[in-house]
């Protein structure tokens, strides 16, 4: 049987910053804060598979490698395992500009957005958890 509780937990986390990317983006706000919001959503949802699994949370934030630790229990199509990785460089240790900084397109952010909320649905029913119990 799976840990609910401890997954609750995460997906909470997770939802927070799913509806706190929507928010900013409904308002037009800066893509690079969005996509933050966006990549700890997604860490959040997949790092709650673990916690439902019982499986040691990863101190990590690259998705895919998230992603591949929870890869029995969610399977995602190549494109979307690509998704992943352009969210996982919007989480950047170093987020202060330089060579590598770079701003998101609002196409490729409401791209990620939706695929991010997608992705948040699939895990509240894998794990069995009502969005409106969340909070």
């Amino acid at each position: 049987m799976g840990n609910k509780e401890y997954a609750r937990e995460w997906l909470s986390l997770s939802k927070k910053n799913l509806d706190t990317a929507q928010v900013l983006f409904d308002l037009n706000h800066y893509e690079d804060i969005i996509g933050v919001e966006l990549q700890q959503c997604l860490e959040k949802a997949l790092k709650s598979i673990c916690a439902y699994q019982n499986i040691k949370i990863p101190r990590e934030h690259d998705l895919v490698k998230i992603y591949f630790i929870v890869e029995p229990y969610i399977h995602l199509e190549n494109e979307n395992i690509v998704l992943l990785r352009i969210a996982t460089d919007y989480y950047k240790d170093d987020r202060y500009p330089n060579p590598n900084y770079f701003l998101p397109s609002r196409n490729e952010i409401k791209e990620v957005l939706e695929f991010a909320r997608n992705i948040f649905n699939q895990v509240c029913a894998l794990v069995g958890i009502e969005q409106e119990d969340l909070l």
